[in-house]
């Protein structure tokens, strides 16, 4: 362990990793944040802890088996000349899965609804808790992948998890109040997870699509976002502006 804490290309590779472990949360943070958002105002913040600590569990466990996941990528059928694996299979399903909710959200938010009673919202606690974890397991394969692929030491690949999803579980909360005082920020986050849920069907049928451009189409359409509420803002205040100088005047 002292050799490791020593060896600078192991800290190279753990900030390295942190960095890509943040990075890759982002769109499970989202996800997370706006399943919670179904829930009343008091069980959110619990839901939202409750889905990254099983991140961080499942993380760790798959981490703790790393021979089991490289028996993932073996073929388990042959299609028509295609192999198909558990990992495809996983990506394919947690894919769909993540295209649907996201659907279903954008149609609820352009649609609207009728708000739950309370015994109501407590059973939906525990199917939002069980869709944040069938989730996490496709965001978690994902990110073990990534953290095996970079650093060569299980202890340097744990704590560069822990670390990871500390810091989205300290973002959590002010990213999920964001995005639920920005009605527009939702939508534009719910059509992230529809993006990320097709590179993950595509992956599954072994059509990579690199992340990077994902990502920096996200960081375009959210600089976008962030003008259009600037904007906004601003036209908001020249408004109000305005209407005191003509009560004034009256």
């Amino acid at each position: 362990m002292l050799e490791l804490l020593s060896d600078p290309a192991v800290w190279a590779s753990f900030l390295t990793l942190t960095i890509l472990e943040i990075v890759l949360g982002v769109d499970n943070v989202i996800f997370i944040s706006i399943a919670a958002g179904r829930l009343p105002e008091a069980q959110r913040r619990r839901a939202r802890l409750v889905g990254l600590s099983g991140a961080l569990i499942l993380r760790i466990a798959l981490l703790a088996s790393i021979a089991w996941i490289v028996s993932l990528s073996e073929p388990i059928l042959t299609i028509l000349g295609f192999d198909l694996s558990w990992r495809d299979v996983i990506l394919i399903a947690g894919g769909l899965f993540l295209i649907y909710k996201a659907a279903t959200e954008i149609f609820a938010e352009v649609e609207g609804g009728p708000h739950g009673e309370t015994k109501v919202a407590e059973a939906t606690f525990a199917a939002v808790i069980a869709q944040i974890m069938v989730l996490d397991l496709v965001f978690s394969l994902d990110s073990v992948i990534t953290a095996v692929g970079i650093a060569d030491h299980l202890p340097v690949m744990i704590a560069a998890v822990v670390v990871a999803i500390l810091v989205m579980m300290a973002a959590a909360t002010p990213i999920a109040n964001f995005v639920e005082a920005h009605p527009s920020t939702k939508m534009l986050a719910l059509a992230f997870l529809v993006m990320v849920g097709m590179a993950l069907v595509a992956d599954g049928f072994h059509q990579h699509i690199e992340r990077g451009f994902i990502y920096a189409a996200m960081v375009f359409a959210g600089g976008v976002e962030v003008l259009n509420l600037i904007r906004g803002k601003r036209r908001r205040r020249g408004e109000a502006a305005l209407a005191m100088g003509e009560r004034k005047r009256a």
